[in-house]
């Protein structure tokens, strides 16, 4: 039997973030977590009256656990909340806006107003109970 090598889960992990990236940019999606950057966040703000926007860093261990349950809500919440990641390390104006001192961290938007925020990683049960609290949904 094969031992597994750190570099091919490595690999492997790669692969499917840049899977899951291209899943978000296809038209249409309307599962796909949205990438919200420093000119975007605004807009992005206005136009999705329940918004969840996690912010988020690649060298981030725990935001790399909470990243798969953000993907799993945002097609279970489909239609009804919109889920957005946010780079900080891409997009200092939106982390420093928001005075974003340690990640992950995920902010609710219900119309445009900031309504709520988790810092650290939750389990996806957790932030879930979060939304529909919060949301109403």
């Amino acid at each position: 039997m094969e031992e597994k090598r750190p570099m091919d889960d490595d690999l492997q992990r790669l692969r499917e973030e840049r899977l899951r990236e291209l899943e978000a940019r296809i038209p249409g999606n309307p599962a796909g977590v949205i990438e919200i950057t420093d000119d975007t966040f605004q807009g992005t703000a206005k136009k999705h009256p329940f918004l969840v926007i996690d912010l988020w860093a690649e060298w981030c261990g725990p935001c790399r656990m909470v990243a798969p349950a953000i993907e799993d809500l945002a097609r279970d919440f489909a239609g009804r909340v919109t889920f957005g990641k946010c780079n900080v390390d891409q997009n200092p104006l939106v982390a420093s806006g928001f005075s974003i001192t340690a990640i992950p961290t995920l902010l609710f938007f219900a119309n445009g107003m900031l309504v709520d925020r988790v810092v650290g990683a939750l389990p996806k049960e957790a932030i879930k109970a979060r939304v529909m609290r919060v949301f109403g949904v």
